[in-house]
């Protein structure tokens, strides 16, 4: 097994601040919007971005929560093992609001498709945009594609993208890893 570093810390954090500031030129002062962490590895980059937002650029009252999406997922009965869901942490209507869905990695498109799904136990959001840090373009088995996207990947299958976050794993640091 080979890794590669596809980003550095540095290049990860010169991404964050790109993303920001896409997400600001688009939502302006963020009251009419939502910004929704993916459980478990999309929360660490919304996360990030929100204290980004609120520090550097004094955006205030931004909606943010996490989404679980486990068993909305067209393939969670086909594992052996037990699942464990995660925590959905979303205190507001969506109703009327634009939602930016935040993941690290948009690989098959099925993780985006149950969020759809997911949300809708929320509201009846304005629009929703999709904002992840890696886009693996040769991948998708459904026809998603991201609004916001910080880097893009051409991976093949046997190929995995790995994310590092330094709040969990002490760096942050993105990987392609060869099996």
């Amino acid at each position: 097994m080979s890794q590669k570093v596809l980003l550095n810390s540095k290049e990860v954090n010169i991404i964050l601040h790109r993303l920001a500031c896409q997400l600001i030129e688009n939502h302006n002062d963020f009251t009419q919007t939502a910004i929704i962490g993916l459980q478990p590895r999309g929360t660490y980059l919304a996360e990030r971005l929100i204290t980004i937002l609120k520090t550097e650029y004094k955006i205030k009252n931004i909606n943010a929560g996490h989404l679980d999406i486990t068993f909305y997922r067209d393939d969670f009965r086909r594992s052996d093992k037990p699942l464990e869901a995660n925590t959905t942490d979303i205190n507001f209507i969506v109703e009327d609001k634009k939602v930016v869905f935040v993941d690290d990695v948009l690989y098959t498109g099925r993780s985006i498709r149950a969020a759809l799904t997911a949300i809708q136990s929320f509201g009846r959001p304005k629009e929703i945009e999709l904002l992840t840090l890696i886009d693996r373009r040769f991948s998708r088995h459904l026809p998603i594609q991201p609004d916001y996207r910080g880097r893009q990947v051409d991976a093949i299958n046997e190929e995995k993208v790995k994310v590092n976050w330094k709040e969990n794993e002490g760096e942050d640091a993105v990987y392609l890893i060869n099996n």
